[in-house]
């Protein structure tokens, strides 16, 4: 089994008293395609706040590559190989296609700011080599052929998988989806699971992902977490966690009954 690169121990938050995640805890190595599901309300944006800085547990720890991140803001989590997308899309709109992409790979960037003022070759060729990796990323999401378009003007399902490629512009070991499938029609989820699994193959990433769908959840994902108020209930393999009375009962309803 491959060691794990992001791992949540026992994390806590709380918020006027009220603990919002209690005691979470998630272990997430390259290969991995796990799911995180619960209702409205049942922390798991907090959770994955908590595992990229926004938020700062209380108690419990969380650690990239084995060393804690505690009080790291999110870039330098982002700086350790962790990237994520968010449940309300988040493109800088007014920018091209290419360029929302290309701001993630500028912490990449070799050459001295003086050269960027002057424009020397070693800045021209970082320019360049930057270019190249976000159309890699663009290709990869099929959106190489809109690079020059407004992130505006994208239709949404494109915007969600612009998102995507810039998370991964970043260099990720491992990747965080906050219901990358929402708003999508049918088949464009069915695409999207084609896309998740094609990402961790190729690119040997670690995958958590916070989904409603639990046809897309349930076709794409390995090991499942489940949150009940800020409590993990489940967690386990689909189709055990598919049998758990509590979770059957409180999530996931009579479509998720054998």
């Amino acid at each position: 089994m491959s060691t794990p690169h992001l791992v949540a121990d026992k994390a806590s938050i709380s918020f006027g008293g009220l603990a919002a995640v209690s005691e979470f805890s998630v272990s997430v190595a390259p290969g991995d395609l796990q799911g995180l599901i619960g209702p409205n309300g049942a922390g798991k944006t907090t959770a994955f706040n908590l595992l990229t800085g926004v938020y700062q547990a209380t108690r419990g720890d969380i650690r990239v590559a084995g060393a804690s991140v505690a009080g790291l803001r999110p870039h330098k989590i982002t700086a350790r190989g962790v990237a994520r997308t968010f449940q309300n899309i988040r493109l800088f709109r007014e920018l091209t296609v290419l360029d929302n992409v290309r701001i993630a790979c500028h912490d990449r960037a070799k050459a001295p700011w003086l050269q960027s003022v002057l424009r020397t070759p070693g800045f021209l060729a970082d320019e360049r080599a930057i270019v190249e990796r976000a159309t890699r990323f663009l290709d990869l999401m099929g959106l190489a052929a809109k690079r020059a378009e407004l992130s505006k003007n994208l239709p949404y399902g494109e915007q969600r998988r612009l998102e995507i490629a810039r998370a991964l512009a970043t260099g990720p070991e491992t990747l965080l989806l906050d219901e990358p499938a929402a708003g999508m029609s049918r088949g464009e989820k069915d695409e999207l699971m084609k896309l998740i699994r094609r990402l961790r193959d190729e690119l040997k990433l670690g995958i958590l992902l916070i989904e409603h769908d639990m046809r897309l959840v349930m076709g794409v994902c390995e090991v499942l977490t489940v949150l009940d108020h800020g409590v993990t209930i489940a967690r386990g393999k689909p189709e055990d966690v598919r049998r758990d009375p509590k979770v059957v009962e409180a999530y996931l309803g009579a479509e998720a009954k054998p």
